[in-house]
């Protein structure tokens, strides 16, 4: 596992996941051992996350661990995975989606470079540098 990459549970979904999507996005990786199609999406979301290099996080839960998480998610069949942004969810596919399907997937989750430039103009302001913030908000626009 790498640092963009964790194992996550009932317990420490709410502080590892809703809480952390507020910063970079989440995909979250609902998966079992004994699932075959899980075992060809995990890998491929893995090299993604790396790939990525912090873009987003990828939280991995393991259903059979985690039964709370997947009643609370609706799952009725796995691979599920789900992409949060700003603690809510924003996509989410069911089934081990080839490559393209996937970074299509992330392309919806992460955010624009408007929203980037935009969340830039929002941390200049609150720091004081409103000309530089107006600058940003501009080029955001």
């Amino acid at each position: 596992m790498s640092q963009w990459i964790f194992d996550t549970n009932d317990k420490q979904f709410e502080s590892e996941v809703i809480e952390r999507s507020k910063e970079v996005p989440v995909v979250v990786d609902f998966w079992a051992p004994w699932c075959g199609p899980c075992q060809t999406l995990g890998p491929l979301l893995e090299r993604l996350a790396t790939e990525h290099n912090g873009a987003f996080v990828l939280a991995k839960v393991n259903v059979d661990e985690s039964p709370g998480l997947a009643q609370a998610f609706g799952i009725s069949s796995i691979p599920m995975v789900v992409g949060l942004r700003d603690g809510k969810i924003v996509n989410e596919f069911v089934g081990a989606l080839p490559e393209a399907g996937v970074r299509q997937f992330l392309s919806k989750l992460m955010p624009s470079e408007a929203e980037q430039l935009a969340r830039e103009g929002d941390s200049l302001h609150l720091s004081g540098r409103t000309e530089e913030a107006e600058a940003a908000f501009r080029r955001a626009l």
